[in-house]
């Protein structure tokens, strides 16, 4: 399971706990810490948990950076952080911070709940269909948009992208990222799930084999479309199948939510998703939110089978095109802190 679920000796509760902490991956400190605090609530949301009582924030500070750069990059990174957790109807309350080679953030979500305030992930059948919220493609365009001052590796992918683009692309990861999939695991519930986990480090394939492996039924996932940010397909492409996107390996961060549902609910699932009115988080119902709500696709089907998931040999890319570019609630907030050579997790 994606979170740990323990029965307390009182009421009939239970205390719902997950962490989850990783390296910088974008330019903009303050979306690195919206994107940390949507990671780690995601667990909660896979399964179908809507509400946090409590979030605690980690924090490594890198022993490279000079005074200066600790005192702009750290204070704008924990605001993201907080601020998401804000949207999240949550609340930071302590953590750690420690000193590191590298920067580090991530944190600890608790809820104590009643049995019906959660789904266990275990219970797909044959018929259901597979459902995905967010599109795939973050680890490319991340490392496309690192690319740019890179003349070696830009010249592999510069025939299928403009720089334009791969700007756009970068920007429309970020704003994925960073929003919550608590609009999804709302929607869960209203809509009868048997079955989900959020699509992080492991890739598309990787999260449906542990998922499928969980299951009390003899079934099988069988992925037929992947959703795809748009140019991301091409550029791995270009560059010899680049980190196995098109093959469902390649790593996501703060991916959406897979879903089993009954194959009668999914095509309403879909649309309940997008006509939620949702802000850069993804917090359901919100006054002031962006408008239209998340997009969510149907990718595949389960059937009978032995606990495993595969993706069929030539699988349907559905380009999701970019919406528009993020623009961060801090001025001049970029740092050099991420790594060379991003592996999202």
């Amino acid at each position: 399971m994606d979170s740990c679920v323990i029965p307390l000796r009182h009421g009939g509760l239970s205390l719902v706990q997950t962490t989850d902490f990783f390296y910088p991956l974008v330019e903009d400190p303050y979306m690195m810490g919206r994107i940390a605090c949507a990671n780690v609530l995601s667990d909660l949301y896979a399964m179908g948990i809507t509400e946090c009582d409590n979030m605690l924030m980690l924090l490594s500070i890198s022993q490279k950076m000079n005074e200066k750069e600790r005192d702009q990059v750290m204070p704008l990174m924990m605001k993201g952080f907080r601020d998401a957790a804000e949207e999240a109807g949550t609340s930071v309350t302590g953590g750690q911070t420690v000193i590191n080679p590298w920067i580090i953030v991530g944190g600890v979500a608790s809820v104590v709940c009643q049995p019906n305030d959660f789904i266990m992930p275990d219970s797909a059948i044959p018929g259901d269909v597979l459902v995905l919220t967010k599109p795939l493609g973050t680890q490319v365009a991340v490392n496309a948009h690192q690319w740019l001052d890179i003349p070696e590796k830009w010249n592999k992918i510069k025939l299928v992208i403009s720089r334009e683009e791969v700007e756009q692309a970068y920007q429309e990861a970020m704003l994925n990222m960073a929003t919550l999939n608590r609009t999804a695991a709302a929607l869960m519930h209203k809509f009868n799930a048997h079955a989900a986990t959020d699509v992080t480090g492991f890739g598309i394939i990787g999260h449906a084999q542990n998922l499928s492996q969980q299951q009390k039924n003899d079934v099988a996932f069988v992925i037929h479309n992947l959703p795809i940010i748009s140019k991301m397909a091409a550029i791995s492409k270009a560059g010899g199948n680049l980190f196995g996107l098109l093959q469902g390996t390649s790593s996501e961060t703060s991916g959406g939510l897979l879903i089993c549902l009954p194959r009668e609910q999914a095509a309403r699932f879909c649309a309940e998703m997008k006509s939620s009115r949702v802000g850069l988080s993804g917090a359901m119902g919100q006054d002031g939110g962006a408008g239209d709500g998340q997009q969510a696709w149907i990718i595949g089907i389960v059937e009978k089978g032995n606990r495993c998931a595969r993706i069929i040999d030539k699988p349907r890319i559905i380009e999701v095109p970019y919406r528009g570019s993020v623009v961060s609630a801090q001025e001049g907030s970029n740092n050099n802190a991420s790594p060379p050579e991003v592996q999202l997790t």
